[in-house]
C-alpha cells in the first residue's frame, strides 16, 4: 500500500488529495487563485489529522509540474520538494496538460487536445491519443479559426481545458468537440499511483516547472 500527497496549484482552482495506491482518501480545493499558498499547508495538515495519518506514513508525494501560472506551479513544487526533503521520500511530476486529457479520455474518441488560457488569443497546448501517447508536445500557441486544421481534416479532437473557451468561440469543424470537465489532484493521484509503481521519480535536486515561457515583468519605472 502507497500513501501518496498529490498537489496542484499549476491552475486558478488549486487542489489536494491524499490517497492509498488509486483509492482517494481525503480531497480539498482552493478556488480563490491568490490564496494558494496561505491555503496549501494547512489544507495538507487537515487532510493528515483527518485521515490520523503521520506525514512520516507518506510514501511519495506527486504534484503537476506545469505549464500553468508561474506563481501557482512554483507554490506548488516548492511545498513538495520541500515535504520531500524532510521526509526523504521520492518527488513524482506529472504534466499539468497530460493531466487535463487523462481527466477527459473516457469522453474522447480519438484524440485530445488539452488547452490552458494563456491571455489574449495564447494557449498552452498538447495533444494525445486516447492512451495518452503524445501527438504534439506541450507548447505554447496563438490560436484561430484555422488552429489543428490539419489534425480535424483526419480525426475527431475533444478539446479540454481552461483554453477551450477561446477555441470554442472561432472553431465550428465538425471534427471538433469540446468537454468542460476539469482536471483536479484527484486525477493526478491515479496517474501517480502509476508512476509510484514503475519508480518513475524525479530528480529532487534539479527539477524545475515546465513554464514553456519564460517570465516577464515591465520594468518598473524611476519616479
Amino acid at each position: 500500500m502507497a500513501i501518496i500527497l498529490n498537489i496542484d496549484t499549476a491552475l486558478e482552482t488549486a487542489s489536494v488529495c491524499l490517497s492509498s495506491d488509486e483509492k482517494i482518501l481525503s480531497f480539498a480545493e482552493n478556488k480563490k487563485q491568490t490564496d494558494h499558498a496561505s491555503w496549501l499547508h494547512s489544507a495538507i495538515d487537515a487532510m493528515l489529522k483527518k485521515e490520523n495519518i503521520e506525514p512520516g506514513s507518506i510514501d511519495a508525494i506527486a504534484v503537476s509540474i506545469g505549464p500553468g501560472s508561474y506563481t501557482g506551479l512554483r507554490i506548488g513544487l516548492s511545498a513538495a520538494k520541500g515535504l520531500c526533503y524532510a521526509l526523504n521520500i521520492p518527488l513524482i511530476t506529472i504534466g499539468t496538460l497530460e493531466l487535463i486529457a487523462f481527466a477527459v479520455k473516457e469522453e474522447a474518441t480519438e484524440l485530445i487536445c488539452a488547452l490552458i488560457d494563456a491571455r489574449r488569443m495564447e494557449v498552452f497546448t498538447a495533444v494525445y491519443d486516447k492512451k495518452l501517447n503524445t501527438e504534439l508536445h506541450p507548447c505554447a500557441m496563438i490560436i484561430d479559426d484555422k488552429s489543428f486544421s490539419e489534425l480535424l481534416v483526419k480525426k475527431n479532437i475533444l478539446f479540454c481545458g481552461s483554453g477551450r473557451k477561446k477555441l470554442q468561440n472561432i472553431l465550428t469543424h465538425p471534427h471538433a468537440f469540446f468537454s468542460d470537465t476539469e482536471m483536479t489532484a484527484a486525477h493526478l493521484s491515479k496517474i501517480a499511483y502509476q508512476y509510484y509503481r514503475e519508480e518513475k521519480f524525479a530528480d529532487l535536486a534539479y527539477t524545475e516547472p515546465l513554464y514553456l515561457k519564460e517570465f516577464y515583468s515591465p520594468a518598473r519605472k524611476d519616479s
